[in-house]
């Protein structure tokens, strides 16, 4: 190494000195070099995870998406122009309504036309029409249909409610007549709940068991382990099927949700359990584990404190990507009548309508629930594909 003359304003950098970095000049990352150092290995390890995570654009869409979905679960009362089972008996199996911002060459403030029924007797089916020269305002921030919010509060308020004397079906209507955009809205709700449950569930009992297996071993290690192959070899669906057909149908929707969302969890946790289990083996012969033990610490202590944060990011990424999987659970167990049943709304309830390949042939728009569904999973999979690369930063 070659030393600087302290006379001429240098300085000799000392061999120990942990604030020097000597490394072969390199570019970093973006390309750009940085004459010796990484300045991304220098970084607060929580800046550089969040660094690396930006980079990942799919990630970041994903992430604002369902951030975005999930702060409107606790205002779905007043998105919604409709309440979930609101039936309009003159409206059945409507078509979608499109929002208009110009009438007769003028742009004025959004609006749809109104829309007239006749039957067609040929098919024995109602066929709408609009009528062009009757314009009906879309209101916003206004009052509505009355609802309790959460169940608890009355209330009238809504973003948009439809004009007075019409009809304001986004997305159509089912054989109810019941708007198919606000089933979407409150059917989200329980949707994207049912994994954040499921998923609790499932990682209480997998960090629980597979600490216990990973760190003591032994009998123990054995247990778990045999608890784990019997469960990993029942077949999924089957078992989802068996339990939830169990369920009481007099019970309330409210019961069936908590009921749906503990078998799900009851039945993901192994996976997470086995990669627990596999972390722990590794970690507990480091010599930070050693100390700990030396001193006193608690078995429960060494896995909470200092075992179960070394891969906490593995964990966040299990969780990410598990909870699509529960969310296609509830749907699917919905789907065949064996999940929630009206009148609670969810996605799955809402595609247990459209099984009928007639409705969907002249009413596609009663499985519009595909569309969030798809949309939901693809996002938990892009985040959980971000968080994956980012928490392993140095890869």
């Amino acid at each position: 190494m070659k030393r600087t003359d302290p006379t001429k304003g240098g300085r000799v950098p000392s061999p120990i000195d942990p604030n020097e970095h000597y490394v072969n000049a390199t570019p970093d990352d973006e390309g750009v070099d940085t004459g010796g150092a990484r300045p991304d290995l220098d970084m607060p390890t929580g800046k550089l995870i969040r660094r690396r995570f930006l980079r990942h654009r799919l990630a970041v869409i994903s992430g604002l998406f369902l951030a975005f979905l999930y702060l409107c679960i606790p205002f779905v009362e007043m998105i919604a122009p409709y309440g979930a089972n609101q039936r309009d008996a003159e409206h059945l199996y409507a078509p979608p309504q499109s929002v208009h911002f110009f009438h007769e060459g003028s742009l004025v403030a959004p609006f749809v036309y109104a829309t007239t029924a006749a039957p067609d007797l040929e098919n024995f089916q109602w066929k709408y029409e609009e009528d062009r020269t009757v314009r009906q305002p879309i209101r916003f921030l206004c009052l509505g249909e009355p609802y309790r919010f959460w169940g608890l509060v009355e209330g009238r308020f809504h973003l948009v409610c439809p004009p007075e004397g019409g009809t304001l079906f986004l997305l159509g209507a089912d054989r109810l007549g019941r708007d198919v955009f606000s089933r979407l809205v409150y059917g989200m709700r329980v949707s994207l709940t049912v994994g954040l449950i499921g998923i609790a569930i499932s990682l209480l009992i997998g960090v629980t068991l597979g600490g216990m297996a990973g760190y003591f071993g032994g009998w123990v290690d054995s247990i778990v382990q045999r608890m784990i192959e019997v469960i990993r070899s029942l077949p999924e669906l089957p078992i989802w099927l068996a339990l939830s057909a169990a369920v009481p149908p007099q019970w309330s929707p409210v019961s069936v949700f908590l009921m749906i969302s503990i078998i799900l969890g009851l039945l993901d946790w192994p996976g997470l359990a086995r990669a627990v289990r596999s972390k722990l083996l590794s970690l507990r012969e480091e010599e930070f584990v050693r100390a700990a033990e030396l001193i006193g610490a608690s078995p429960a202590r060494i896995i909470r404190t200092h075992l179960i944060p070394n891969f906490m990011s593995h964990i966040v990424v299990s969780a990410s990507l598990s909870i699509p999987a529960m969310i296609l659970g509830e749907t699917a167990l919905s789907f065949l009548g064996l999940g929630l049943r009206p009148p609670a709304v969810s996605w799955g309830v809402m595609l247990n309508d459209a099984q009928d390949l007639t409705v969907i042939e002249f009413y596609p728009w009663v499985a519009s629930a595909m569309v969030p569904v798809i949309l939901v999973v693809l996002a938990f999979n892009f985040l959980g594909d971000g968080l994956r690369d980012a928490m392993d930063p140095y890869s």
